[in-house]
């Protein structure tokens, strides 16, 4: 053991490890020997001693005023990363103020192209049910003052005996409306329906309402050998007609 100790204090490992040289295998050995060996401990108590010794009689007098100006430094550069911190903070706050403000008119103006897009298509709306709506007074017009238009008058059967309508329908510009005059009453489940059977299907015209009962024309689609029908069905109307409650019948 005396010959293992004697070895390792040959080397020059505790001398390196006071340094801070030695490799993290040499380090642990050099502390494992301390801990478990007295004699290797008390060489390095002394080695330690030594060097501290040796610093002390090597140390260079530091100049005079260094101590002062080195405060001055670091509170200068102290008062430098305050200053860079204090013109960062306002720098970020400045650029958060910034992204907020675009963020603000991007979502403005977004709102404001959602708007436009929706005033838009309402206007097309608009201008479409227009153009719908004077296309339909141009072909009352024609159909009702074109010598051409035939004229159909349309009675009820004995289920709506007091059911008057007259039928114009115009071969030649192929327009068909109806005016309905006069609607017998019913209970209040129950309705009048228009529809028209063309090229073998049919069609739902809508309800007849007591405001229909005037001088307005319902258009009627027009195909050669139509037929057109009112029936009576359940209040708001039915997808198909109840052939049983048909109660007039328009041919043309």
């Amino acid at each position: 053991m005396k010959e293992k100790i004697r070895i390792f204090l040959d080397t020059d490992l505790l001398e390196k490890y006071l340094l801070g040289t030695t490799s993290s295998e040499e380090t642990l050995q050099v502390e494992r020997y301390i801990a478990m060996y007295p004699e290797v401990r008390d060489t390095y108590d002394e080695l330690q001693e030594n060097l501290e010794t040796f610093a002390k009689m090597h140390a260079i007098k530091a100049p005079e005023g260094l101590k002062d100006r080195i405060l001055k430094r670091i509170k200068a550069e102290n008062s430098g990363r305050r200053r860079f911190l204090r013109y960062a903070i306002a720098a970020s706050f400045v650029a958060f103020i910034f992204a907020g403000a675009s963020y603000f008119f991007w979502n403005q103006n977004q709102n404001l192209v959602e708007e436009n897009t929706i005033v838009s298509n309402k206007i097309k709306d608009l201008e479409q049910d227009m153009r719908e709506r004077l296309e339909d007074v141009r072909n009352q017009f024609i159909v009702l003052n074109n010598p051409q238009t035939k004229k159909y008058t349309v009675m009820g059967n004995k289920k709506a005996r007091d059911l008057k309508a007259v039928a114009y329908i115009n071969p030649v510009k192929k327009l068909s409306y109806i005016n309905v005059s006069k609607l017998p009453n019913l209970p209040e489940d129950q309705c009048y329906q228009m529809w028209a059977e063309v090229n073998g299907e049919m069609v739902n015209l809508g309800i007849i309402t007591e405001a229909d009962n005037t001088e307005k024309l319902l258009a009627l689609p027009y195909a050669e050998n139509a037929i057109s029908y009112i029936t009576i069905e359940p209040k708001g109307g039915n997808e198909t007609p109840t052939v049983a409650n048909i109660v007039a019948n328009i041919a043309y």
